[in-house]
């Protein structure tokens, strides 16, 4: 947390404690301007109206309803006009989080400040604060602007907001300004220990802060800019739903209006010009894609909901499921995130039970210390009684005693009892030099495993004490280690990432050595790999040297801006990144990632706000099952478009190409009501629920936006155009003398219907009760539909001979599972 300050800035500051006049306060204001990290914008609304005016899905569904209005399908029109809806409302939604993610932000900083101005405490809004002015703190209050701390004892700062750490942070005051003859390249350096920051709360002591920095240029300011200038990119899925629907609206205008030339040029008059044009536009209008989307991205907020992952952002469902890089944070996602007593190591002729004993009489419940909770938790799992005593005084831990004594009386018996410092305690011992080296040996052993590690003494006093913290002579009792453990399960999952190609990365405030003993653990690194800094890691960047992505595995002494800019460099690399975090430092790598996760029990409202998945458990594990439910989301939705696709592609060629060949219209309006009653609930409900099933798969990396690999597209172009000359074999078949346009149109609807719910089994492997319901149900409606006199005269359609079905069922069968067999046997094979 160390920091810099121009020279310039440095010399403006007053001397000693002295505060400013008001003069001096005006002036510094119209040079440096309000202590206000955010600036109002243009209208909300307009700019809502502006983002929402740059969907082309919505353009696309007001114009496809128009459509549909024009050619009195009403019910289409009503339907895609309705669901423009839920596209607005949810550009809605987006904006509304980012002004509500900022309004978390600005809550976090304190609104009052009590500064030194004339010789005159005041009261004042934070916001007139200006760089030189002395602000008093207390406990309980938190920094209004980042500056010096410049007196104070016993000083603990809770910085969680800024690096993501529980643990409170100890603070010094600055005992004298450095000299001007210390600078470096007209910067002062000042380390991070010396500093009060904005958004962080003083927990302990008071102190008087030097104010330095303001608004934007406080350290939680940039993150507040990074955030707001931060952007939410479109999915490589939205942008290839919106290339293939443009594609598909020009092309099937273009053929609308070459048909209806056609039959005008054949004479047919401007009716069936029209008819043919219209039924040919309710054919090839893909309104099945935006609203399958829709749909899909719904089932999917539902899917991840269930395994504890609650979506904020609808489209990040796709990107979950394409993640090859996971940035996480590590207290309290790939640990537990509260310290545990793990290892009690008494001294000779003492037991466990004893130790714990006499580290709890000098510990304190009302501290709130995390390691004195450790060790009263621990304790309070003991059958052993409690002899009641009598505290006589208490020496609380300051940073310059480095520990905690507790005069206690004990049945008429007075003891006194220290724990803190190893380092400390062992001296005040009355072990040998010897000893002392042995159990220092065992401290550093501990504390290379990322324990915190507390020694305990106790001194027998008598039945009188003459006042005064012992300092000598006192009896080892032994070490107490906490740490952090390790969630359970996050190893495996940690595994199955790698086994799958996803990356993940240890990106921490943490010191090296904790963040090491993590990875190690977990087994990301391995024994004899290191830890970069973030220091170094921004360097390097800044250098040009991206080779250190290629090995990175743990980021130790992270700042907010370092893991912004290591998220960057990922994803110019080529990484689908997903984020990890809990704290306002986490907040504009979530958003500048392409999947941002927060904890949803301890993160803060910025971090939720922003992020666009929240995890209903702090767990890692969640992170992968998502990812697993993501992929087999994105892949069901790629069988839903697959199979819209199959069904459209003879569809369409048949509408068009029949007319233009001079013969007599193929379907009417009634026949593509018909088909659509199949496609719709097919893609609608059978793909959206099929199971996730098997290990997670390797997948690429960033690439640019394809729904379909070119194998994929050619297995739908083969069976399209096999479907295309059934269709036009079995109608030329059918005008043969004797036969009529009715049969040739029965025989086109059998053999479309029948190539449905072959598509339907077996893209879905009939895996679902759903699948095979659509699937009987189609063939069984088939069948009625056709074989029932009355409702074939409906339809103008006309009853079928068994030679006729087997043509026209097996034919379609066969066009649609021959190519999908072999395709997926040279999937296997491959």
């Amino acid at each position: 947390m160390r920091r810099d300050i121009p020279l310039s800035r440095f010399k403006s500051l007053p001397e000693g404690n002295q505060g400013l006049t008001c003069l001096d306060h005006l002036e510094r204001q119209k040079q440096y301007g309000l202590n206000d990290i955010i600036e109002s914008g243009i209208n909300p609304w307009f700019e809502l109206a502006r983002n929402t005016c740059k969907d082309p899905m919505i353009w696309f569904l007001i114009a496809t309803g128009l459509i549909y209005a024009v050619l009195g399908s009403y019910t289409e029109a009503i339907t895609l006009l309705i669901a423009i809806v839920p596209l607005i409302s949810m550009d809605a939604f987006l904006h509304r989080r980012t002004q509500a993610s900022t309004e978390g932000l600005s809550r976090q900083l304190a609104q009052n400040a009590r500064v030194l101005r004339d010789s005159v405490v005041l009261n004042i809004s934070a916001t007139d604060l200006v760089p030189g002015d002395l602000v008093r703190v207390a406990a309980g209050e938190s920094f209004p602007a980042d500056g010096l701390i410049l007196q104070g004892d016993d000083l603990q700062v809770d910085e969680s907001a800024l690096t993501g750490e529980a643990m409170p942070v100890i603070k010094r005051p600055l005992a004298a300004l450095p000299s001007i003859a210390d600078s470096h390249e007209h910067i002062i350096w000042i380390e991070g220990d010396h500093w009060g920051l904005a958004g962080t709360r003083l927990l302990t002591g008071t102190t008087e802060l030097r104010v330095v920095f303001t608004g934007k240029q406080t350290l939680y300011g940039e993150i507040v800019q990074a955030t707001l200038t931060g952007k939410q990119e479109k999915t490589p899925l939205q942008h290839a739903i919106a290339s293939l629907v443009a594609l598909l609206m020009v092309s099937a205008g273009i053929m609308c209006f070459i048909l209806a030339a056609v039959r005008l040029h054949q004479g047919y008059g401007w009716i069936d010009a029209l008819i043919s044009a219209a039924t040919l536009a309710v054919a090839a209008l893909p309104e099945e894609f935006p609203v399958v989307f829709t749909v899909f991205l719904g089932v999917g907020v539902y899917r991840l909901a269930r395994q504890k992952v609650l979506v904020r952002r609808s489209v990040s469902v796709e990107n979950i499921g394409r993640v090859t890089c996971v940035c996480s944070d590590k207290t309290g996602t790939l640990t537990e995130g509260r310290l545990r007593l793990e290892h009690l190591v008494p001294a000779e002729g003492i037991a466990e039970q004893d130790l714990l004993y006499w580290a709890s009489l000098a510990s304190r419940k009302e501290t709130g210390d995390p390691m004195d909770m450790a060790i009263l938790e621990r304790f309070s799992e003991q059958p052993r009684a409690i002899t009641p005593g009598i505290v006589l005084a208490t020496y609380p831990y300051t940073e310059q005693r480095r520990r905690e004594t507790t005069i206690i009386r004990l049945n008429e018996h007075i003891t006194a009892v220290s724990k803190g410092s190893p380092e400390i305690l062992l001296e005040m011992s009355s072990l040998t030099p010897g000893q002392r080296s042995v159990w220092l040996a065992q401290v550093n052993r501990l504390a290379s495993a990322s324990h915190k590690v507390l020694a305990c003494l106790r001194w027998d006093i008598g039945e009188f004490w003459a006042g005064g913290e012992p300092d000598q002579s006192g009896f080892f009792v032994g070490l107490l280690a906490c740490e952090d453990p390790v969630r359970p399960g996050v190893t495996d999952a940690v595994r199955q990432c790698r086994e799958a190609g996803i990356r993940v990365i240890i990106v921490t405030g943490d010191h090296p050595i904790t963040a090491a003993s993590v990875a190690r653990e977990i087994g990301l690194i391995n024994q004899s790999d290191g830890v970069v800094l973030g220091d170094e890691l921004v360097m390097q960047l800044e250098q040009g040297n991206t080779a250190i992505l290629e090995q990175l595995s743990v980021v130790a002494r992270a700042m907010p801006m370092q893991k912004l800019s290591l998220v960057q460099a990922l994803k110019a690399k080529g990484e689908i990144v997903a984020v990890t975090g809990d704290g306002v430092n986490d907040v504009p790598a979530l958003q500048s990632a392409d999947i941002g996760i927060a904890m949803g029990e301890r993160s803060t409202r910025s971090a939720r706000e922003v992020a666009s998945i929240v995890l209903l458990q702090d767990n890692f594990n969640i992170i992968v099952r998502a990812i697993a439910e993501g992929r087999q989301l994105f892949h069901n939705l790629q069988l839903s478009f697959q199979y819209i696709l199959l069904m459209h592609i003879p569809l369409v060629l048949t509408a068009i190409l029949i007319p233009l060949m001079g013969y007599p219209i193929l379907y009417l309006p009634i026949h593509i009501v018909w088909y659509e009653t199949i496609i719709h609930p097919s893609a609608l409900l059978v793909f959206q629920e099929l199971p996730t099933h098997g290990p997670l798969k390797p997948i690429r990396k960033r690439q640019a936006a394809r729904f379909f690999s070119c194998a994929e597209w050619s297995l739908v172009a083969i069976i399209g155009i096999l479907l295309t000359l059934l269709i036009l074999w079995s109608y030329d078949r059918s005008l043969f003398p004797g036969q009529d346009i009715e049969h040739a149109r029965t025989m086109a609807m059998i053999a479309l219907s029948c190539a449905s719910a072959s598509a339907t089994a077996l893209l879905s492997g009939l895996r679902t009760f759903s699948a095979w319901l659509i699937t009987c149900l189609t063939l069984v409606f088939s069948v009625l539909l056709v074989q029932l006199p009355w409702l074939a005269s409906y339809l103008s359609l006309q009853p079928l001979h068994l030679n006729d079905w087997l043509i026209a069922a097996m034919g379609g069968f066969l066009c649609v599972a021959s190519p999908i067999i072999l395709f997926s046997i040279r999937n296997r094979i491959n």
